[in-house]
């Protein structure tokens, strides 16, 4: 009996308390939601930039000079005076081959002469006895024209041996190979002992200039037409004048290296409808490797002009073009397609699509969506709006997320 009275308490003072709990629960206040404020944003006026045209090209690097070394008379290769991959200079002797025969005719041509000169002072002698010999009675007219003859066949004799004595000079002078300009030469083709130029022009080794280097590439019959309309100079008058140019390799950002352009074809390849060009540059350490890839930019003559020019992390792609997003008087943002022309350094031209008004976002923009509200921070652009001054969107809140 005692312990259902006990039970029947305890039931009555739990109740109790919570009934005590509700009412002073019900006594505080309704939770409210509260929304986040605007995303931060930082935006930018796009700025009036000095731009001229220009087209990029990939091409590859090239020699200025290449020459193959080869033997031009017949002998054994004595000797070599380089190692495999030197610098070399112009006139700086190479190989030498085998010598010995050719002083050998170079002598027997000289005797030549001696002897062919003789033959022609003893014809002179004589002409002129019989000739004095005629006048006065003592002598046939036959003989003056024998003697005639003979003297002329004789003067004939030395010049075919001064010819032949300047030949076998210049076989003697092919028996030393120098290098023809500076330059590096390739490894040797041939090893000291071995019969050259037998039969054949025997290649000893190769012999590069690249300092300065050319870098060839072509541009295709679209560009060329708009370029020459464009600038209003053809690709000769392009070339006389020495139109800048710059290249960069794979493994360099943008174009450190300044050129001009040096040549231009007279006709397009048919088949492939492209012009070639040709720029030279200057490789003073010689790093620069004949046969490397190069990207090559070349500025438009006469098309210099201001255009608005926003950075290039302003800008969006999606499946309707480029665009960008914009904030409004009201911190609204809007979305902006725009037509895209030159990259400037790290900024691009826009075409079509901004009056130079706007404030354009550079950074957030994976936190701002059309339509909604933003809080816009200025940023310097760097130079003065491209445009009239609007009125800027307000200050960020101080402590936004």
């Amino acid at each position: 009996m005692a312990t259902a009275k006990s039970m029947t308490f305890f039931k009555m003072a739990y109740s109790a308390a919570l009934v005590g709990v509700l009412a002073v629960m019900g006594c505080g206040e309704r939770n409210v939601y509260a929304p986040p404020p605007p995303p931060q944003v930082t935006v930018t006026r796009p700025l009036r930039t000095p731009v001229t045209d220009y087209l990029e090209f990939t091409g590859n690097t090239a020699a200025i000079n290449t020459v193959q070394l080869r033997a031009r008379v017949e002998g054994y290769l004595e000797k070599v005076f380089f190692q495999d991959g030197d610098r070399v200079k112009k006139g700086q002797l190479l190989f030498l081959i085998q010598q010995n025969t050719y002083e050998a005719k170079l002598q027997q041509a000289e005797a030549q002469i001696l002897a062919q000169k003789a033959s022609l002072d003893h014809a002179q002698i004589e002409f002129d006895r019989f000739s004095r010999l005629v006048k006065q009675r003592a002598a046939a007219q036959t003989d003056v024209d024998n003697w005639r003859f003979q003297r002329d066949s004789a003067k004939a004799a030395v010049t075919a041996a001064q010819a032949q004595r300047d030949l076998a000079r210049l076989d003697l002078s092919y028996t030393k190979v120098a290098s023809p300009f500076d330059g590096r030469i390739d490894r040797r083709l041939v090893d000291p002992g071995n019969l050259v130029g037998n039969g054949e022009a025997t290649l000893l080794a190769n012999v590069n200039q690249i300092d300065p280097i050319y870098v060839y590439f072509t541009i295709n019959e679209t560009d060329l037409l708009r370029v020459i309309g464009e600038s209003g100079k053809s690709p000769e008058q392009a070339e006389n004048i020495k139109v800048p140019l710059s290249y960069g390799l794979v493994n360099e950002e943008g174009y450190p290296h300044q050129g001009y352009l040096d040549f231009a074809a007279i006709s397009l390849t048919p088949t492939t409808g492209t012009l070639q060009l040709r720029g030279i540059f200057p490789n003073p350490e010689s790093k620069i490797l004949p046969g490397l890839f190069a990207r090559v930019k070349g500025t438009v003559v006469g098309t210099e002009r201001t255009a608005l020019t926003i950075p290039e992390i302003a800008i969006g792609y999606d499946q309707l073009g480029s665009y960008i997003l914009a904030v409004s008087a009201k911190n609204l943002v809007e979305h902006r397609p725009v037509k895209l022309g030159l990259k400037v350094d790290d900024r691009r031209v826009v075409q079509e699509g901004l009056s130079g008004d706007e404030w354009v976002i550079t950074s957030g923009q994976m936190r701002a969506f059309p339509g909604r509200p933003v809080t816009p921070a200025k940023e310097d652009p760097g130079a003065s709006p491209a445009g009239s001054a609007p009125t800027p969107p307000s200050q960020p809140q101080k402590n936004a997320p």
